[in-house]
């Protein structure tokens, strides 16, 4: 009688126990449910010339690759694509701009410009190629990080206050967010430049990562808060 009463008992457990997981299951806490609630990670392109591709750099050395393991350290679910190409200018950027930024991107990181200044190119076409990528970017729902650059100063102060302006000015006109010099804490340190003294080691493009990091965090912030905002619309 015993062993009967403890049979029927623990059927009773097991009647109970199936009910609570169905139940659970009906109000969306099975696997399905955490799969769906799985947030995607932030899709971000790394878009500027040799800066950006890592010339002459291993390829887990370059500033897209260093950000990835960046931002993974920090917990931060984001991948970084690079479609950096050595030489751009910004003309050759805005001309690939439409097939080098794909579908699904939800942010960019544009570093363009260190070209145009070596090559003395006029800044008001410097600024009409940028506002363009900014534009289209903008056109895309595509948040944006806009890295500055400083003209070399070999082209006189006229040249150099023309082209400082550039990249404070359509930061502000496209609320997009601005980091004012990429290579600030790295340019003319030889311990963190290549032979040229043009484009960062290694080493040097830790410290570009460690100095820029804020600032991406502050881009999928807002990522997400764009996210959040369609979702609930």
């Amino acid at each position: 009688m015993k062993a009967k009463q403890s049979a029927s008992t623990v059927r009773g457990h097991m009647v109970r126990l199936a009910v609570i997981v169905n139940l659970l299951l009906a109000a969306g806490f099975g696997p399905a449910a955490a799969a769906e609630e799985q947030v995607p990670p932030v899709r971000i392109v790394a878009f500027g010339d040799s800066l950006t591709a890592g010339y002459r750099l291993a390829p887990g050395e370059a500033f897209p690759a260093q950000l990835a393991e960046a931002l993974k350290a920090k917990g931060v679910a984001a991948e970084i694509a690079n479609a950096g190409v050595s030489g751009d200018t910004t003309a050759a950027g805005l001309g690939r701009l439409d097939w080098a930024i794909p579908e699904g991107t939800d942010a960019v990181i544009v570093e363009l410009g260190a070209n145009d200044a070596l090559r003395g190119i006029d800044p008001d076409e410097t600024r009409r190629n940028l506002d363009a990528i900014l534009s289209r970017l903008k056109a895309r729902n595509i948040d944006v990080l806009l890295a500055g650059m400083a003209a070399p100063k070999n082209w006189g102060e006229v040249y150099e206050a023309r082209f400082a302006t550039i990249f404070s000015d359509l930061a502000a006109k496209h609320d997009v967010l601005l980091y004012p010099f990429f290579l600030d804490g790295v340019a003319l340190d030889a311990k963190l430049n290549l032979e040229d003294g043009l484009h960062p080691t290694g080493a040097g493009v830790s410290v570009i990562v460690t100095h820029i990091l804020p600032e991406v965090e502050r881009l999928i912030d807002r990522v997400e808060a764009r996210r959040a905002a369609s979702s609930k619309s």
